[in-house]
């Protein structure tokens, strides 16, 4: 039996363990705080050591990957698939291909999706995967070639049943149609063993709008719990690939009047509002032609401000859809200073623990992201079910399933989530996502 469950202990026999992975160790901290008292007052878990039981990985691949660029090179990067839960399903989660790519971040995003799936109360588990390959500069040849050889080497590991990989950052329709063709070709079987597939050959409908449309959908959802709605509102939104511009399309959809944009160069700010037919400019600047956000703010003579993050604009809402520690502790007092009433993460852990902190005490509405942002693995999820089935559904099932599965996570949420008044979205969506993978470990016994 455990008998120490200290939070303070528990994170140093973690960091021990997995010596120097700092994103890993946060992402847990953050679970670990909400879960170790609802453990102690289940001591079922405690007994069974669930908790350290669930932030080992099942297994860690990694294997190299060796690819030939248009000059005839020979080009090495390393490959890797964290397969971290299955109690509950196959293994589910992205593939991220960026030079940023470490063991580190792949734990963080393994051990995320594995409360993430639990909250869509699909048969879900977790994995996250990827590369140290940089997709930028690569011709079109360069980066067949490389997912081909890629997919050689994954497809030891994966399959309909086993995992199911999906897009991340840098994994596009683009990546997944030329993985999946390597799959078929080795394996000779059409089975859905990616998502995120094209159309014609097995994808889903609404799979590129669904992160961001989720968002948008629970942030409306933790608003509509207060009486509230998003609109009218001013919301700041990170950003500007699939997930942001989507959920960007949402709000304005939802009546919001969203002011803001980003990339990794600096942020546009569009007091008149980014409306529908700015948008279609910009799904065709960044999906198409694959250029830089300031383009937007010279044909529509707004503001550019080169190197900066957009959480420094007066708005009532704020959507983080970049990338991990966008918002530090100093932006979220800003935020709150600016008059910002909710938040709801688009992307994988963009708030840092101190600023989760500050926001929650200023009692600012706090939408995590393996809530807020599980309307992409949802579809992924019903992309599977459709490929088991031989069948697709329309666009107007599929957004109403997603809507439906947002409101079932947020009430989730809500059941575990009172604390003194305040509603904490953090603590609920760890609890809830918890226990349903907990109780399905327990009833296995120890394997």
């Amino acid at each position: 039996m455990y008998s120490d469950l200290s939070l303070d202990h528990f994170m140093e026999g973690l960091r021990k363990r997995n010596p120097g992975e700092r994103e890993f160790h946060q992402a847990v901290y953050e679970v670990a705080k909400s879960v170790i008292p609802f453990i102690k007052e289940n001591p079922k878990y405690q007994q069974a050591g669930i908790l350290q039981r669930m932030t080992e990985p099942d297994r860690t691949i990694i294997f190299r990957v060796v690819w030939e660029d248009d000059q005839g090179n020979y080009r090495i990067n390393r490959g890797c698939r964290v397969q971290f839960n299955n109690a509950i399903g196959p293994y589910k989660g992205g593939l991220r291909f960026h030079p940023s790519v470490n063991l580190s971040i792949l734990k963080f995003l393994g051990f995320e999706q594995t409360f993430k799936n639990s909250l869509t109360t699909l048969p879900m588990g977790a994995g996250k995967g990827g590369s140290d390959f940089n997709v930028k500069g690569k011709s079109d040849a360069e980066v067949m070639r490389f997912c081909q050889v890629f997919m050689t080497e994954l497809s030891h590991h994966i399959g309909a049943n086993t995992d199911v990989p999906a897009g991340d950052i840098g994994v596009g329709a683009r990546e997944i149609s030329y993985m999946f063709g390597q799959y078929k070709r080795l394996k000779r079987e059409f089975t859905g063993v990616l998502t995120g597939k094209a159309l014609e050959f097995g994808g889903s409908l609404i799979r590129t709008e669904a992160t961001g449309y989720g968002n948008a959908y629970f942030m409306e959802e933790m608003l509509k719990h207060q009486d509230k709605s998003v609109e009218g509102k001013t919301c700041v939104v990170s950003g500007s690939g699939n997930v942001a511009l989507y959920c960007a399309e949402k709000l304005n959809q939802l009546g919001g009047k969203v002011v803001t944009l980003s990339d990794s160069s600096g942020f546009i700010h569009d007091p008149d509002g980014i409306d529908e037919e700015k948008l279609a400019f910009l799904k065709q600047l960044k999906m198409v032609r694959r250029e830089r956000i300031i383009e937007y703010a010279k044909k529509f003579s707004c503001e550019f401000y080169k190197g900066k993050r957009p959480w420094s604009i007066p708005c009532d809402l704020a959507f983080p859809c970049a990338t991990q520690n966008e918002i530090n502790l100093s932006d979220a007092k800003v935020l709150v200073s600016n008059g910002c009433k909710a938040l709801s993460e688009g992307a994988n852990m963009p708030t840092t623990i101190e600023a989760i902190q500050y926001l929650q005490q200023q009692k600012l509405l706090f939408g995590p992201g393996k809530a807020a942002n599980a309307g992409g693995v949802a579809i992924s999820g019903l992309e599977m079910s459709q490929n088991s089935l031989r069948l697709s559904w329309t666009v107007d099932e599929l957004e109403k399933r997603l809507q439906n599965i947002m409101k079932n996570i947020h009430r989730q949420c809500v059941e575990f989530g009172d604390s003194d008044g305040y509603m904490n979205y953090v603590k609920g969506a760890n609890i809830a996502g918890f226990k349903k993978v907990a109780d399905a470990m327990l009833a296995y016994g120890v394997i």
